[in-house]
């Protein structure tokens, strides 16, 4: 049997009414989705690290939750494995028509904006009524915001350059210094902060920055410096908890000059 198959029966069993795994039985749609989204970030993860033999477990345990998900399917008499492939061939077919069918060559670019428009056209057969629709709402907050602001841009409401963009963000941060100056309510402070990274995501989008990237890159930039502040403290034989905010900046601008940065 070619593995795959092998999978599918190993899930079947694992489902089956009488012989199958009581926690396997027990679990639905909703139940297992965080499973999905957490394997699909562990994926993600190993590409980061550049660990091919982590990434092959990983891209193993995400294939395992799309089983999971149409045995569920065909358990209930919806869909099966065999038609959720033959709707992603189709699906991909479709979209490549430079490929599959008589449409001639095209640049990576041009590819980008036909994949688009394909989608476009798609989401009118399904009978979406805005540019907006079929933008998931489980996605990331910032992941939903880049792709809005794409659909929007798409049909020409957008920022003509960066420059607009800094001047809007300057424009929320104001709105938010004011909500924070007047006491306003927790709720309206968030509102205000909100709409300061909306406008941040905006100028990612602009300049061709990915701001989860971005992010992402912050967040390893500050664990490492952080780290060697931790670490200059020990050699010390102190904790952070122990130093004043003087000294640890000391060492957090000691990290920066390692890293070049000073």
């Amino acid at each position: 049997m070619r593995p795959i198959d092998r999978l599918l029966d190993l899930m079947a069993t694992l489902r089956h009414p009488e012989r199958g795994c009581s926690w396997d039985l027990q679990q639905t749609f909703s139940s297992i989705a965080p499973h999905t989204i957490e394997e699909a970030y562990e994926v993600a993860d190993a590409i980061q690290q550049n660990d091919l033999v982590a990434l092959k477990d990983e891209l193993g345990d995400l294939l395992f939750q799309v089983v999971f998900h149409a045995q569920m399917a065909q358990d209930q008499g919806a869909f099966d494995f065999d038609a959720v492939v033959e709707a992603i061939i189709t699906k991909m077919i479709r979209r490549h028509p430079h490929i599959f069918a008589d449409a001639p060559p095209r640049s990576p670019e041009a590819q980008t904006a036909a994949w688009e428009d394909g989608k476009a056209a798609e989401r009118v057969t399904k009978g979406c009524a805005s540019t907006l629709d079929g933008v998931a709402r489980t996605l990331p907050p910032m992941t939903r915001a880049i792709k809005l602001q794409n659909r929007a841009a798409g049909v020409g409401f957008d920022w003509n350059g960066p420059e607009e963009v800094f001047a809007k963000i300057n424009e929320e941060l104001d709105e938010l210094r004011y909500e924070v100056s007047i006491l306003a309510s927790q709720d309206r402070i968030e509102d205000e902060f909100g709409d300061v990274l909306f406008a941040c995501v905006n100028l990612a989008r602009k300049l061709k920055i990915n701001p989860e990237q971005a992010l992402g890159r912050a967040n390893g930039k500050f664990e490492r410096r952080f780290r060697h502040v931790e670490a200059r403290l020990a050699d010390l034989g102190r904790h952070p908890r122990d130093a004043s905010l003087e000294e640890m900046e000391e060492f957090w601008v000691d990290a920066k000059r390692l890293e070049g940065k000073a």
